[in-house]
């Protein structure tokens, strides 16, 4: 059993930047990918970036490409998500995900565990 619980979340204006971060819990976390996805209102929750258990392999959605970066310290057993050039288009609850075994995925029916969400706003 994996617990996951984000934090980082907020306001900013377009053109800004966030860092979220998703702790999770037991000992097991380096052998986990690890996978950000979205959910804005009215809209099913989609693929945001993963990154596989040893940090080698990430994929990321074509819409934050150059603008997102995931990355992971497995001593901490933290992931992370660093947001730059920001979009109001970028609005949306911010979930972090867990699953085994650790090959990243791009696809929500892979993961095994979730975290609550994350609100980021972004103000134009």
């Amino acid at each position: 059993q994996v617990q996951l619980v984000e934090s980082g979340g907020g306001l900013v204006q377009a053109g800004g930047s966030l860092r979220l971060s998703c702790a999770a819990s037991g000992r097991t976390f380096s052998t986990y990918a690890m996978g950000w996805f979205r959910q804005a209102p009215g809209k099913e929750r989609e693929f945001v970036a993963t990154v596989s258990w040893g940090s080698n392999i990430t994929y990321y959605t074509d819409s934050v490409k150059g603008r997102f970066t995931i990355s992971r310290d497995n001593a901490k057993n933290t992931v992370y998500l660093q947001m730059n050039s920001l979009k109001p288009e970028d609005t949306a609850v911010y979930y972090c995900a867990a699953k085994l075994p650790g090959a990243a995925a791009t696809t929500r029916g892979a993961y095994d565990y979730w975290g609550q969400g994350t609100q980021v706003t972004v103000s134009s």
